[in-house]
């Protein structure tokens, strides 16, 4: 069940990155988490986005998120930054974590960019622990590295910062950490250019030793999408699914009840009947034996002409 909690703090990290703390509407106890966990926002605009938790997890009386406004926003990064002032009153699902710290002897974490966040929790908690870690941290610049200057206080000579001023020329090159197969475990948060490329060099390595945190495994927008039309079956309305929104966006800015979380086509809340039409598949749940039947209004779109659906 969704938490109500509210905005308490404020603080601006970067020009684009705007850092939330969250607390308890009624003061109750939250629950716990542990580094790699993330919470699934309801954003002022309606949207769900999933935010990593900052810190190590030992605090339960709020949480931190940290919110990049997107250039490409489709309504959860905008909203967040303009309308969720303190005092503003936000449903937040409980922490779920798909990107655990494992057992190990080592550690190499690196983060991208707003990837940092997941990154710097682990950090935090590895130190506490007394662990032996080091962390590489690449951005565009320093004034767009949230938290860089915490960290360099918190973790000294065990945090590496490369910054490339936008050139993917200057990317920071990985492998001479991945050439030879070591006794540790690697995680990564970032851009997909930068995973993409950490994926490539450490292909040779056993499974389960390089972990990856992505909440954008799918593209829910593409260059090439169209409009198109989506009929309700329920009250025979019909809706107009612009080039740059999802079906359950266009719905939900129509004023129609929708159920969803992800709203990255990975957890199947928002799967509908499919009753007339050529679903174009984006999401990561439905079974082949299930699409002719079923769609994640959240992701998918139409291959051609239009849809009609149980809503």
């Amino acid at each position: 069940m969704p938490i109500t909690m509210k905005v308490v703090a404020r603080r601006v990290l970067t020009p684009q990155i705007v850092e939330f703390t969250l607390g308890s509407v009624d003061g109750a106890e939250l629950p716990s988490y542990e580094p790699g966990a993330h919470i699934t926002v309801e954003t002022p605009s309606g949207a769900m986005r999933r935010y990593s938790l900052i810190g190590a997890g030992e605090h339960s009386d709020s949480y931190v998120i940290a919110v990049k406004r997107e250039p490409r926003s489709r309504g959860g990064s905008t909203s967040m930054h303009d309308k969720a002032e303190i005092g503003r009153e936000l449903a937040v699902e409980p922490p779920e974590n798909n990107f655990p710290l494992k057992q190990a002897p080592r550690y190499l974490l690196i983060a991208g960019g707003i990837g940092v966040t997941p990154i710097y929790s682990m950090a935090s908690k590895l130190s506490l622990e007394g662990r032996d870690f080091e962390v590489i941290y690449c951005s565009r610049s320093a004034v767009d590295a949230a938290y860089l200057e915490e960290m360099r206080q918190a973790f000294g000579r065990r945090l590496h910062v490369h910054h490339d001023g936008g050139d993917p020329d200057k990317a920071y090159d990985f492998w001479d950490h991945f050439a030879e197969i070591r006794n540790m475990h690697v995680y990564c948060c970032g851009p997909k250019p930068m995973m993409e490329a950490i994926r490539s060099v450490s292909g040779h390595w056993p499974e389960g030793r390089v972990n990856f945190e992505d909440f954008k495994p799918v593209e829910v927008i593409r260059a090439d999408d169209v409009p198109f039309e989506v009929e309700l079956a329920r009250s025979g309305r019909i809706i107009t699914v612009p080039a740059d929104k999802s079906i359950l966006e266009a719905a939900r800015e129509a004023g129609v009840k929708t159920t969803s979380s992800c709203e990255s086509g990975t957890c199947g809340s928002c799967k509908c009947r499919l009753l007339a039409g050529e679903a174009d598949h984006r999401d990561m749940v439905l079974m082949d034996e299930e699409k002719h039947d079923f769609v994640m209004i959240c992701v998918s779109r139409v291959k051609s002409g239009g849809l009609v659906i149980d809503l």
